[in-house]
């Protein structure tokens, strides 16, 4: 590195140090050298730039007035130059940089300054041959470390052989994929997503106690999907720090996208189970084996946990926090995430009374993963094997699906088994598919019919009216119609149905039709 103090170390140049200034100020990084003999260089020195003068000024200014514009200008120092007419450094030079601060250096008249510059060349060739190698050995490390499957984590590890940085990589899922010297907590994990979705992302971070974070981009798939955060300030950091931090994000962005592939495998191979199980008969031959592939044994008992935010918000890295429960507690897993809530298949060997308290900590330790909101646990009946994992998945979904739509609830009252909560979304989620489409068919097809031969609204208007509980008021108001218009409208409906919702029996078939359309399109 160019300092002062790196040319004093050349005794070819024969310097010797008047004044050191600051302290560190001799060891402090130069940017370059300026040779001027003008009395005030301030508006040509750049600042970190060591001053070279003969002194040719001193019939100008006065050493007090060059050295205040030699010191506005922001100089690393000044080497002074002796020569015939001023065989030594001027008193009154030595005492105003003594004054100000700076370092103040004289060079034998022997040397000129060209002498000095080669050597800063010199300095910073070998300075530039030193970042190359090391940034070819260090792309080696990486490349080694990716390619023999150390991961991300491997690679993190590359960087603190000659960094001790604390480091994290986190994707714009607010997922923490590796970590080196710090753990972040949901709420840190959830702002550095945040930084990633804003475009362009910032250089740096505010991660709350953590304190501000240098962001490095990685990108996987043609877009940032993931960011190597260094918890310092990027002022803070070297040239070589912010080098080397720059190298491993390029790197790590063949990890990430290997990552983010295989996730995404996974979360459709987890997610076309539930599609086979919902399938019924017509392809209960293939869970068996979709389920080995995830570790679960298909011939044993199995538990399903169906898992959501009773806030309807469905945050990212949801299904990587069921995982990781799981994992914690040596316990194979298939997690499948939904557009509305997470499903989780996984062995059960316990007794039925027990899946409660499991249930309980995982809603716990996902609610310390993600503070300020509310999960909550629906359970069905384990299931004997593989074949018997309908009911019971319909089962979980249904109890975690009632269990949000309560307000107010208690954390004890977060979790349920379908037992105690039996509901009318139970009954249809035991039918198969093409049971309810048959039954939907039925009840309004004749409606839809109607409707689409006249731009009608009878659907719109049966849905609207159930949903204010067949206040005629109420939903005529909703509806910006007259009362006599919806009764002509709903009179209509009867005609068409043979279903009259003035009657309990027939309202409770056409609800159910609407509900159970509902669960086809949303299932």
């Amino acid at each position: 590195m160019l300092s002062l103090q790196a040319l004093v170390d050349d005794p070819a140049l024969e310097l010797r140090v008047l004044e050191a200034g600051e302290p560190g100020a001799l060891e402090a990084r130069a940017l370059w050298l300026h040779n001027t003999e003008l009395p005030d260089p301030s508006t040509y020195v750049r600042e970190g730039e060591i001053v070279l003068t003969n002194g040719l000024w001193l019939a100008e200014a006065t050493p007090a007035e060059f050295v205040a514009n030699v010191c506005r200008a922001g100089a690393a120092g000044m080497v002074f130059g002796l020569r015939e007419q001023t065989p030594r450094t001027p008193a009154e030079l030595i005492e105003a940089c003594r004054e100000a601060g700076l370092p103040l250096l004289e060079i034998s008249i022997r040397v000129p300054f060209t002498a000095v510059t080669e050597a800063a060349a010199a300095i910073y060739t070998e300075q530039r041959q030193g970042a190359l190698v090391g940034l070819v050995r260090r792309g080696n490390a990486l490349a080694a470390a990716i390619s023999h499957g150390a991961g991300a984590s491997g690679v993190l590890s590359v960087l603190r052989r000659e960094h001790e940085l604390p480091l994290a990589v986190v994707d714009r899922m607010a997922r923490q994929l590796a970590a080196a010297g710090v753990d972040l907590t949901a709420d840190q994990l959830r702002l550095a997503a945040e930084g990633l979705a804003r475009r362009p992302p910032p250089l740096e971070i505010d991660l709350g106690e953590a304190g501000r974070a240098s962001m490095f981009l990685v990108s996987a798939v043609g877009d940032i999907d993931a960011a190597l955060l260094c918890l310092r300030p990027i002022t803070e950091l070297s040239r070589a720090e912010q080098d080397a931090l720059e190298q491993t994000a390029r790197f790590l962005s063949l990890e990430v996208a290997k990552q983010q592939a295989v996730q995404a495998i996974e979360q459709r191979y987890a997610s076309e189970l539930l599609d086979m199980i919902l399938s019924g008969p017509q392809r209960a031959a293939e869970v068996p084996d979709r389920l080995r592939a995830f570790g679960v044994d298909p011939d044993g008992a199995l538990a399903v946990c169906t898992l959501a935010f009773a806030d309807g918000e469905t945050l990212p890295g949801i299904a990587e926090a069921v995982t990781d429960f799981f994992l914690d507690n040596s316990t194979a897993v298939v997690v499948a995430a939904g557009s509305q809530d997470v499903v989780a298949v996984l062995p059960w060997r316990q007794p039925a009374d027990e899946l409660p308290e499991l249930a309980g900590r995982l809603r716990d330790a996902v609610r310390k993963r993600f503070p300020g909101h509310r999960p909550v646990v629906g359970l069905g009946e384990p299931a004997a094997s593989a074949a018997d994992l309908r009911r019971p998945l319909v089962q979980s979904r249904e109890a975690c699906q009632v269990l949000r739509r309560r307000q107010g609830g208690r954390p004890d009252s977060d979790v349920a088994t379908i037992g105690q909560l039996i509901t009318y979304r139970l009954l249809l989620g035991l039918h198969d598919a093409e049971t309810l489409t048959g039954f939907v068919n039925r009840v309004l097809g004749p409606l839809r019919a109607h409707d689409q031969r006249h731009s009608g609204e009878l659907e719109h208007t049966l849905r609207v009216f159930l949903e204010y509980d067949a206040q005629f008021g109420a939903t005529a108001a909703a509806l910006f119609v007259h009362v006599n218009t919806l009764r002509n409208r709903l009179a209509k409906v009867a005609e068409l149905t043979g279903l009259d919702v003035a009657r309990t029996v027939d309202r409770v078939d056409l609800f159910l039709a609407l509900e159970a359309d509902a669960m086809r399109q949303s299932g």
